[in-house]
Order: C-alpha cells, then sequence, then structure tokens
C-alpha cells in the first residue's frame, strides 16, 4: 500500500471513530481543521440567476471550477425581509422580527448569539462593513451602508460598550490591511456596500449581478493570496434570500478552501442558514447550538469527508443509514455499538456516487452508534 492510500483509509478509520454523533451525522474531521472563516454576503438572488448567467463571468469560469457549492441551499422558510436572515445566520432564529427596522426597535438582549459564544471560547471575531467610518457606532443607515446587513448591532452585548463595538465591527478597508498583515481574525463577516451585495442598481450598469461579481473578483484573489487562507482559510459565499420576498430560493453557498472538495464538485443535499450557522459552531466548537442550528445538517459534505447519518424509522419501520463521501466503487462495512468499544457488523454495501445506504431496525430509546469501515 502506497503512503497516499495509507494516509486516506487512516484518515477514514479516525474520522469515522472520532466523530461519531447518536443519531446524527458526523461531524468531518477536516472542519476541526479550518482555522479561518470568511463570510462573505450577498443580496437577493435566486441560485438560477447566478448560475450559468454572463453576469457573472468571474463567479462562473473562474470560482466554481475551484469550487464546491451547494445546489440546494434555501434560506429559512418564509424568513423574510433581510434583516431576519442576518440575525438567523448568527442565532439561529429571526426573533420573531419579519421586518428590516433598526437596531432601536429590534435590538435584542439576548446572549444566545455567535459573537457572545466567540467571546467565550477565546476565537477572535471582526464584521467589515464596507462604508462604516469606523469611528462612530454604525446603528443607522448611512449612504450605502445598510444597518439591517449588520446582525451584530441588534445585540445589546455588542453595542452597549462603545469600545468593545468598534473594536469589533470595523471598515472594509480595514479588512484589505488586515489580510497584508496576517491581523485577521479567525471568524471574519464580510458585507459589502449596497452596489456590490447585488442590491441596488447602479446608473448604466448592466445587472446588480455584474455589480457583485466584480467586486468577488477583486476581493477574493486577496482572501485567497493571504497566509490565513493558505493556512487552513474557508471562504463562504452565500445570498441573504431569494429575489424579493417571495422566493426562498434556492439561493447560492459556494465554498473556496484548501481542505475543500472543489474541483466544482456540488451537492443536492438541502441546506439553510442554519448549516451555516452549525458549521461555524463546529469549527470553533461553541456551544450549545444556536437556535435552529441544533436541526440542521452541516456543510461537511462539501468538505469531502465521510459522513453517517441516520434516519429513524417511524410506526416500526426500519431506519435508513447512509454514508456519503465515500470511494466510489469501494465496499463498506456498517458497524454499530452500544459503547464506542465494541462493533459488531450491520451489513455491507457498495460505494455508489460517493455513498452508500443500509437499512435496518433500530429499537426505540436505545442509544448506539454506528460507522463505515472500509473493506479490503
Amino acid at each position: 500500500m502506497n503512503p497516499s492510500e495509507f494516509r486516506r483509509r487512516f484518515r477514514l478509520a479516525v474520522v469515522c471513530f472520532l466523530a461519531l454523533f447518536t443519531f446524527g451525522a458526523i461531524q468531518a474531521a477536516s472542519l476541526r481543521e479550518v482555522k479561518t472563516v470568511f463570510v462573505l454576503m450577498f443580496e437577493n438572488h435566486d441560485w438560477s440567476s447566478i448560475r450559468d448567467t454572463n453576469f457573472c463571468p468571474y463567479l462562473n469560469r473562474v470560482l466554481l471550477p475551484q469550487a464546491a457549492w451547494a445546489e440546494k441551499y434555501n434560506n429559512p422558510p418564509g424568513n423574510h425581509p433581510s434583516e431576519p436572515n442576518y440575525l438567523w445566520l448568527v442565532a439561529g432564529t429571526n426573533f420573531g422580527i419579519k421586518n428590516d427596522k433598526a437596531p432601536s426597535v429590534n435590538g435584542q438582549t439576548t446572549t444566545q448569539h455567535l459573537a457572545y459564544q466567540l467571546d467565550r471560547a477565546g476565537v477572535s471575531w471582526k464584521t467589515y462593513q464596507e462604508d462604516i467610518s469606523g469611528t462612530d457606532l454604525p446603528l443607522v443607515n448611512k449612504g450605502e451602508y445598510a444597518v439591517r446587513h449588520n446582525p451584530f448591532m441588534f445585540f445589546a452585548s455588542v453595542t452597549n460598550d462603545p469600545a468593545y463595538c468598534l473594536a469589533h465591527v470595523r471598515p472594509m478597508t480595514e479588512f484589505f490591511r488586515d489580510l497584508t498583515n496576517r491581523a485577521v481574525p479567525r471568524f471574519n463577516f464580510v458585507v459589502p456596500n449596497l452596489t456590490n451585495d447585488m442590491h441596488n442598481l447602479t446608473p448604466g450598469s448592466p445587472s446588480t449581478r455584474t455589480q457583485g461579481d466584480n467586486w468577488m473578483a477583486r476581493v477574493i484573489p486577496q482572501i485567497q493570496a493571504s497566509e490565513a487562507y493558505r493556512d487552513g482559510g474557508a471562504i463562504f459565499i452565500t445570498w441573504d434570500e431569494g429575489v424579493g420576498e417571495s422566493s426562498d430560493g434556492p439561493i447560492g453557498f459556494i465554498l473556496l478552501s484548501p481542505l475543500a472538495r472543489g474541483g466544482g464538485y456540488h451537492n443536492s443535499i438541502p441546506y439553510t442558514h442554519s448549516s451555516t450557522l452549525r458549521t461555524v459552531q463546529e469549527i470553533f466548537q461553541l456551544t450549545p447550538w444556536l437556535g435552529d442550528a441544533a436541526n440542521a445538517t452541516d456543510l461537511s459534505d462539501l468538505f469531502g469527508e465521510p459522513q453517517v447519518r441516520v434516519v429513524r424509522g417511524t410506526n416500526g419501520a426500519p431506519s435508513r443509514i447512509s454514508g456519503t463521501g465515500l470511494t466510489t466503487g469501494r465496499t463498506y462495512e456498517l458497524q454499530r455499538s452500544t459503547n464506542l468499544t465494541v462493533w459488531s457488523a450491520a451489513g455491507s454495501a457498495p460505494a455508489v456516487s460517493g455513498s452508500a445506504e443500509w437499512s435496518l431496525p433500530v429499537p426505540a430509546g436505545t442509544t448506539e452508534f454506528f460507522r463505515a469501515a472500509e473493506r479490503p
């Protein structure tokens, strides 16, 4: 067995053993390998209007061939307009908000949000917002800056301390400086202004999509050239919601990372903003789950790591167990355990298109663990 093959098989075994959850998804080892996350936000477009359109040449011709992306990523059902979706991305809920009103109206006193968890875990973070001054708290709309696109401004635990807030809510110009100076934090929430995020059409522009595409072409290469990206970085590119306030999508989700599958890989696994939040929590080992992140499928398939998922049967029906991120053409043995020490074989299946499935009874009220092991 050559060294690369040995490493691949050894990694599979470690992934399947260390990352098991009862009746849930395996957390991919490479998520823990991610050191720095960049979330780039865009506005109000269905994926069908972005994918394969001449209005987005950089995205379609440069990014997607090197990226991994999701075909069925939606905003949470009926969650509109923008502000509730930005809040959902950092809290797993919209707090009952269904409008775009300012923090003076929609502010929250809860600490159940991403910034608070990052702080408690000692993980550095900033949001870089285009067209803010960096000298005063950006609590209201100003020029091309929209406070509804800055979810951190809605939490009193962020805004009650002006010095703390200004240290974490910074102008976009500083983002480029921090990239160059190796000073970006581990979590970066990056928001273009209303022109560059595909929201407002500039006079004479062919499309809001082209405006956003041009911004990506300027910004993303700078991120990819940074040490923070090359050494375990991951760029998450997504949109807040579908077009208008009637569409939940699918909207785009694109992953760029040295740790990701890349090469144009894409899947049809259903995801929402809860999936992005859950993935960020998994990367930085943040608990407890925030809101709907507790119910979400993470994005680990886009990182190309083996996963085992259990869909429990109802009314006496067998449970369906699926493994993904597997090597097509190989045979995998499903193993089960009640204590993570003694494992027994529960069936075998070939991996087709990178996945395998098993069906077996799982008695109600039991706690069992499953792993998929490649057979010689």
